[in-house]
């Protein structure tokens, strides 16, 4: 049916230009109270309404700019605790199993992704094509080669993307200060150049690696009579259904996620990216020390892996559930001229003065509402975003194939390592594809 009138998600796409030919009425008058009226309120779609889901459909519901319109889930017991919570919200919101219905509306604003991984890139990308905006949850896609389409959708269609993980914008980063002084320090060469970065269990860094290990031996299990299991897996292979395979110990499994360090890895990394400026580029060369041979289904335990760039940039990821590790007490970010230590501890204690007296970074836009409104770029994208996403993928394609990998930044491909490329670019079950 034609649809009448400007929709809801051209008038927000134009706002900008708007307030150049006219006055903007203060949104109190129009809504009072500080809050919007109805007619000014982003409309939010949540699909994947697990237990990382339900905090999606939480966000939406206390922000007084959102309403929570749709939830869709394949569980029907997931489903039913998110309308639940719309309910006793005072939200009128419609419930849905399958995400296409939901885009198909056409009065949806903002899908957010909280689905496993294996399903990120399709969504993100049918949600660009409808014309929403996209809050996605980490890790950005399973795969390298999902990410590039994932960017692709964003940008051919004028969206704005969110990815969820906040620590570039923290003002504690995990006991070692504030991500804009760590980012001063470095940008203003006050350690030297190049660094070496330590991002290990004994400084507070917990990669989960054995918690989000997958099972060997399960037995087939009766799939739950809530849960449509061949859609769950959608673009995945066919396996046998077990509880393990699903909702959160998902991520012991290869064919949706990839372990702990898929997990954690944005939030843990995408920081360091950004202290070191590297939203543009990704390591060359990755090597990891795990067990050998990695096993081809469950994601399993690792030590170590090494990551460094073109400029002699070296990033160290340590488990501390395998393996050797470097003594306690190293530095988590050590270059020529000084050391950061857990705390914020310098070395030298010069450096304190120095980040006092430094200009801060460039400013990023870390409200999503102001992203949406004004079209600029939210300041975790597709883009650098998609950068951070690919140095878990490094890592783990290192682990599984156990060889040193050389990467090219540029063509995001591996290096004369064919079988490295096939788990960078992965097929999907049919009729599921990119």
């Amino acid at each position: 049916m034609a649809k009448k009138g400007v929709s809801r998600r051209k008038f927000l796409g134009q706002a900008v230009g708007a307030a150049t030919a006219f006055t903007i009425v203060p949104r109190h008058v129009l809504g009072g109270n500080g809050s919007p009226p109805p007619s000014e309120k982003i409309n939010h779609a949540v699909i994947g309404t697990g237990g990382m889901g339900r905090g999606h459909v939480g966000y939406a519901l206390r922000d007084k700019k959102a309403a929570l319109v749709a939830v869709c889930d394949v569980d029907a017991k997931h489903l039913g605790l998110a309308m639940d919570m719309a309910k006793k919200a005072g939200q009128a919101c419609q419930g849905y199993k399958d995400f296409r219905e939901v885009l198909d509306r056409g009065d949806i604003d903002v899908v957010h992704v909280p689905t496993p991984p294996h399903w990120h890139a399709l969504v993100s990308i049918a949600a660009a094509d409808a014309g929403c905006d996209v809050w996605c949850e980490k890790p950005m896609t399973r795969t390298i080669g999902e990410g590039q389409h994932v960017i692709d959708a964003i940008q051919r269609n004028g969206r704005v993307f969110r990815l969820n993980t906040w620590f570039r914008f923290s003002s504690n980063y995990y006991g070692f200060g504030a991500s804009r002084d760590i980012k001063k320090l470095l940008l203003n060469g006050c350690l030297g150049w190049p660094v070496k970065v330590r991002v290990s269990r004994a400084a507070g860094f917990n990669w989960k690696v054995k918690q989000w290990s997958g099972h060997l031996n399960d037995a087939p299990q009766p799939v739950p009579k809530e849960l449509d299991f061949d859609f769950w897996l959608g673009p995945a292979p066919v396996k046998p259904y077990t509880r393990h395979r699903t909702h959160s110990s998902f991520r012991g499994y290869w064919d949706y996620d990839g372990g702990g360090l898929a997990d954690m890895g944005q939030h843990y990394l995408d920081p360091v990216q950004y202290f070191l400026g590297k939203d543009d580029t990704s390591p060359v060369e990755i090597k990891a020390y795990a067990p050998w041979p990695a096993h081809p289904d469950a994601c399993d335990v690792w030590g170590r892996v090494d990551l460094k760039y073109e400029d002699g940039c070296h990033l160290i990821l340590e488990s501390g559930e395998w393996g050797k590790s470097e003594p306690e007490g190293q530095p988590f970010i050590e270059g020529p001229k000084g050391k950061i230590f857990k705390g914020f501890r310098l070395e030298p204690e010069s450096l304190y003065d120095a980040v006092a007296e430094m200009p801060d970074p460039p400013p990023m836009i870390s409200d999503f509402n102001q992203s949406i409104v004004t079209r600029q770029k939210f300041g975790l994208n597709e883009s650098n975003g998609n950068r951070s996403n690919i140095l878990v993928h490094l890592a783990n394609c290192a682990i599984r194939t156990g060889r040193t990998l050389r990467f090219d930044p540029k063509t995001q491909r591996f290096i004369g390592d064919e079988e490295a490329n096939r788990l960078a670019d992965q097929p999907m079950r049919a009729p599921w594809h990119l």
